[in-house]
Order: structure tokens, then sequence, then C-alpha cells
């Protein structure tokens, strides 16, 4: 995806100067496009590709960028792109793959304000809110907020209390959701769809309260200072039949262990699973990650016991190369 070029958000959905209490174009002005060069070899390449583009939010003067996550993972490089046209090269400091936020530093002065930090709990379901994309007023929509409701994401992910906007940023990577004082409230994350009778694209946000309790973390070590979560390697969603296997990852521990894709999974530890956020937090509550994960599986109708040896995830990773 990318955040700039000759598209433009429809005017009808634009948010207006004159609808907000805060000077908007100085928070337009502090989302950045970021394009980010992952080599060929890296472990996510495959799944997330080797050249990605989003959007990025200045959120210290002295250049640090908030982004999501998968858009700046074992990237051997990244630029940053101001609104009128100034780029500049970024280091990525570290990304929490609990939140899926990712922090870059601009290497050279941007010369843009920061947005200050907010508390999503502020924002109520209903309320109006504007997310920024990099560009302006013409890559920004002005949204409200949905639900704040659980997410799991297929990749072993959860977020507690995840938040849903419409309508919908076609290039949601790293938006800033903004709040009624001109403060950050979210990083955009995805566009899913919504069900029920009125279908239609929304976009999912990650709250930005679960930056402060590893910022200083990730600042200094590029990652949160806590075990890390035991991880299986595998893409899962719900069917009718229970917890779907869809994918392996490449020589991960599930492959290992001698999962399928189509098989069902039922039980961990022992312990009956009906949906994805259950699964992944079963796993989770066993131990750090090299802890054994006892699975109850069904394949082709039978059912059989399988141990997989979780492992830290950030091993089959790229480092940030040095600057």
């Amino acid at each position: 995806m990318t955040a700039q070029g000759d598209w433009k958000i429809p005017a009808s959905v634009q948010p207006k100067p004159g609808d907000y209490a805060y000077d908007l174009d100085q928070v337009l002005s502090a989302v950045v496009t970021l394009s980010a060069r992952v080599p060929e070899a890296a472990f996510t390449a495959e799944v997330l590709g080797t050249a990605r583009a989003g959007n990025g939010v200045v959120i210290d003067v002295d250049g640090l960028v908030l982004t999501v996550g998968y858009l700046v993972t074992e990237a051997e490089s990244v630029w940053l792109t101001t609104r009128d046209g100034r780029s500049v090269p970024g280091h990525v400091l570290g990304i929490d793959a609990a939140s899926g936020l990712g922090l870059v530093q601009a290497l050279a002065p941007l010369g843009l304000p920061a947005l200050p930090l907010g508390d999503s709990r502020s924002l109520h379901v209903g309320d109006p809110a504007v997310v920024v994309g990099a560009g302006g007023i013409r890559h920004s929509v002005a949204v409200t907020l949905l639900a704040r409701q659980e997410f799991a994401g297929y990749w072993e992910y959860v977020l507690d209390e995840a938040l849903f906007t419409a309508p919908a940023h076609p290039h949601w990577g790293g938006t800033a959701l903004v709040g009624p004082a001109g403060e950050l409230l979210g990083i955009g994350s995805l566009q899913l769809q919504q069900g029920g009778g009125l279908s239609r694209p929304i976009n999912m946000a990650v709250p930005i309260e679960l930056l402060s309790p590893i910022l200083e973390d990730l600042l200094r070590r590029g990652r949160p200072d806590r075990p890390a979560r035991p991880w299986l390697g595998l893409y899962a969603s719900e069917s009718e039949a229970g917890i779907l296997v869809m994918g392996l990852a490449d020589n991960g521990p599930a492959e290992g262990a001698g999962l399928q894709v189509g098989d069902v999974v039922e039980a961990v530890a022992g312990e009956p699973i009906a949906d994805l956020a259950t699964f992944f937090r079963r796993v989770w509550s066993l131990g750090p990650a090299g802890v054994a994960v006892p699975l109850t599986l069904r394949r082709d109708g039978a059912a059989l016991e399988v141990a997989v040896i979780s492992a830290d995830r950030d091993r089959f990773l790229m480092a940030p190369p040095l600057h």
C-alpha cells in the first residue's frame, strides 16, 4: 500500500477545519509517509513483501515516529517524507509484537510538530474523530468510533480492546487516530469488513495507551523488558469445525512438530478452546517462549496429541542495521 500519490479521500468525508477546536493543519503536518525496504531473505518478506509503505506519526519534536510494527519489521532501510516533500532516512528503534506498535527515529531533522499522546478510553462509541494519513486533508477521513472490543488476528495476536472506526481510510497502515483535543488516540493497523445487514469496510486501530508502559524499553533495548511469549508459528482462523490451521511459518515450531494445514485445534494442555483469542491466551499462559505446548488436534476425523516446543518469534527476524 502507498500513503501518497494522486488518490484522495472524497471531499464529503474529509475533515473540515472549522469542525475542530484544535489546529487541524498542525495535526496533519505531524503525519509522514513511511517507506521501508526489507531484504528478500527476511523471514517476513514472503508474507509482508519487501517494499512496504504507509504512515508514521511524529510523537517527539526530535524526530521520534510511531507507526504500526509490520511496516518496519526486518527493515534494512526506512525513509520518512513530510507533507512538503522532504525525505530523511530513519532507523528502527523497536517493535512490540504484543501491541503491534513500532518506533522509528529520524536521522535528520524533520522540523515537524509532535502529536501529544492521549488516552483512547476518553473516546466513546459514537464520538467523532479523525484518521490522519500523510499528505494533508485530502488523505484524511472524518470518522466515528464504531466499537471498542477484543480483536484476535490469525498471526497469534490479540488486543483486549481494539478501536474500530468508519468510514474506512484506504491506506490505513500507521495512520493517526486523532481525538477531540488534537491528541493521538491510536495507530491505524488494519482494514476489515463490517458484517451484518450493512457490509462496509472499517478500520482497526491500536490504542495509544499501550505505548506508555513499553516506550522506555523500546527506546533502550528495542523490545519490551519482559519474557517473550511462546510463539507456535502458525496461522489460524475460527471455523464451524473449530480453530482451523490455515498455514504454517516456514521452519517454525508448529511445522517442526508436524502440524499440517487443515488440522483443527480442539484443546491446549487439555483445556477445550472455542475461539481464536482463547486459543492464543491459553498458549501464552503456559509460560515464556520455549515452553512445550500440548495440543489436541483433529485430523481427517481422528484425534491426536502433539507437543509443540514454542519459540521466541524475534529470533527468526533480522535485526535492524546499525546507523
